[in-house]
């Protein structure tokens, strides 16, 4: 489905029923419809939009930052009149839910950050993926190099070749300098005001969980989750331990509520 929201056309995949659960996709782009996915449209509204610049939607002249990204999504939140959403952001798209969330909750019920890139810590060594090769960087992501492996053959078919240089082309120029995160973001996050919930893999070499930690600090109230022998992607690596980790975290925020 293509959705038009402030003269951008964007891809958007959909399904399943109850409250909305708006995911946020990676560098790599939104892709196909996952397990991952199925499995949390058994009690959500599933709503994946496709990054402007990346993959099947439009690239807009005004695209140039990762806040610019965090406000077109509050128009599309308004666009789609979703209220009560839970918010899931991996990674790239992890920094763009915290940008959103510090500037307007209002139709947010909760956030969830899956590894997300956006703040910077001290002393903290990262994989830097424009360093790697694409199979390079895709055994970095996990931390089961079969399960690597298999990622590789699936992204780096000759098909998705042009859509993965796009992907890499607006992800440099959002995230190159400074790499991966915004010096001003840590400022605003004690305004995020709804449940959070910061989910990260114990082996995530491209943004370690001290992350996790960092961000649990700036946030008030924020819960942390840590998915054991996990890289980058739980979602893809540990994805049973992925969706019971948010299906919990979200039903015991709806029992207290």
């Amino acid at each position: 489905t293509k959705i038009s929201v402030r003269d951008c056309s964007i891809a958007v995949m959909r399904g399943g029923a109850g409250r909305p659960l708006v995911i946020l996709h990676g560098a790599s782009g939104a892709g196909s419809w996952l397990s991952y996915m199925a499995d949390l449209a058994l009690r959500h509204d599933v709503i994946v939009p496709e990054h402007p610049g990346f993959g099947g939607s439009d690239t807009p002249g005004w695209l140039d930052t990762i806040p610019d990204l965090a406000n077109f999504y509050l128009d599309f939140l308004d666009r789609l009149d979703l209220n009560d959403v839970d918010l899931v952001g991996f990674s790239l798209g992890g920094w763009i839910a915290a940008e959103l969330a510090a500037r307007n909750t209002r139709r947010l019920a909760s956030l969830t950050l899956v590894a997300a890139a956006g703040i910077h810590v001290k002393g903290v060594e990262q994989v830097d993926p424009f360093l790697l090769g694409d199979e390079q960087r895709i055994l970095a992501m996990f931390h089961d190099p079969s399960r690597a492996k298999e990622m590789a053959e699936h992204l780096l078919r000759p098909e998705l070749e042009d859509i993965n240089l796009k992907n890499r082309a607006t992800t440099a120029k959002l995230v190159w300098q400074p790499r991966g995160y915004d010096p001003h973001l840590r400022k605003w996050l004690h305004r995020i005001d709804v449940p959070t919930l910061l989910l990260w893999g114990d082996h995530d070499r491209l943004i370690p969980k001290d992350h996790a930690l960092a961000y649990h600090r700036l946030i008030p109230g924020s819960k942390v989750a840590i998915i054991d022998d996990c890289g980058h992607l739980p979602q893809v690596e540990k994805p049973q331990a992925f969706v019971a980790a948010p299906a919990g975290f979200l039903a015991g925020m709806w029992a207290a509520a």
